[in-house]
């Protein structure tokens, strides 16, 4: 999820730069929802063929990564992936970009049979490396600007990083609009999303300091939502335990819906924070072993606390770090009312 949100300026650059492109996406179908909605605009624009739908890509291709790992010589696996390949090499692409810099997305470039195949001269995984036809030394420190570097050797275009376009899903508007109506009855107050889950332990900061905020939050005036995704209900159940803040497990679509209407958003590397994060809400990152000056909230809405003490390591350890530890709710509550106090400044 962070990947796709972290690629999508450069997608979006390349969209606003050349409306009539034929852009296509391969992506895992869980993180469809980020490039295309179920139920949006119908019909083009006369400004642009896209929709408020599908605003970035023209054709999305599915690739089940996370099934084709687990059963990687099964009949199934062998059948879709070779589907793939040809339906990426039928489409007849000019050039492919590989913003991951995975093995697996290197090899899934290689399937397009584009004689343009372009990546990072040092990628995230070093072997993806010999897949690739143009090798691009990115000067970017973060990860947003190094695929903006990427995108930029399409055509040989000046591109800037832009605000990525995502889709807007009608039904999962009127839901949001519903469920909130119906959730916080009364005068409205600013919402505060509490995003406690991460990719693995190391990563997350302990759900009773999240509780702590969540109390001193609500005491502001916020309603609360700490979110969970899938097998992450047990990191978000302390935090509603206090009172100070409501549950919630919804659907993709459903969360980008909810995010637009945030007033803050806190957690750790994760992807609803990237979420936020693209759509311009304000965030609170919380940040231990992964770097935020590489993939961190992109923007001015943000303020990062991370301890000098924490070290770069993509290790994927249970334990929390333990530079992590050190930064307390105080200066999480701290940094959250700095960064609201600047907003209404502006």
């Amino acid at each position: 999820m962070g990947d796709i949100l972290h690629a999508l300026p450069a997608v979006t650059a390349l969209r606003r730069t050349h409306p009539y492109w034929h852009i296509g996406w391969v992506v895992d179908p869980r993180w469809q929802p980020l490039l295309t909605a179920a139920t949006g605009t119908p019909e083009p624009s006369p400004v642009s063929p896209q929709t408020s739908a599908t605003p970035v890509v023209d054709r999305i291709h599915l690739a089940h990564v996370r099934n084709w790992k687990l059963r990687p010589f099964s009949t199934q696996t062998i059948r879709e992936i070779n589907s793939l390949r040809n339906e990426l090499r039928s489409t007849g692409y000019d050039a492919v970009i590989d913003l991951q810099g995975a093995i697996r997305s290197a090899v899934i470039a290689h399937f397009s049979g584009c004689r343009r195949r372009i990546g990072e001269a040092h990628p995230r995984e070093w072997p993806a490396h010999w897949l690739f036809t143009d090798r691009i030394a990115t000067h970017g420190a973060h990860v947003i600007e190094q695929d903006i570097e990427l995108a930029a050797t399409i055509a040989a275009d000046e591109l800037a990083p832009v605000d990525p376009l995502l889709p807007v899903d009608v039904d999962a508007e009127r839901w949001c609009d519903n469920w909130l109506a119906a959730t916080f009855p009364g005068p409205s107050r600013p919402i505060a999303l509490i995003v406690p889950g991460a990719g693995w332990g190391a990563k997350r900061w302990p759900p009773d300091r999240y509780a702590i905020v969540a109390r001193g939050l609500a005491g502001c005036g916020f309603h609360v939502l700490a979110n969970s995704g899938p097998g992450e209900e047990a990191l978000a159940a302390p935090i509603v335990a206090t009172g100070a803040a409501t549950p919630l497990s919804v659907s993709l679509p459903q969360l980008i819906a909810l995010t637009r209407r945030i007033a803050l958003c806190i957690g750790g590397d994760t992807g609803p924070l990237h979420l936020a994060s693209a759509l311009n809400r304000p965030v609170v990152g919380i940040y231990g072993p992964t770097d935020p000056s590489r993939n961190g909230p992109f923007g001015m809405c943000a303020r990062v606390l991370r301890s000098p003490g924490s070290r770069r390591d993509h290790s994927r350890r249970s334990a929390p770090d333990p530079g992590l530890l050190t930064i307390t709710p105080d200066q999480v509550l701290h940094a959250a009312e700095e960064l609201l106090a600047g907003e209404k400044m502006e």
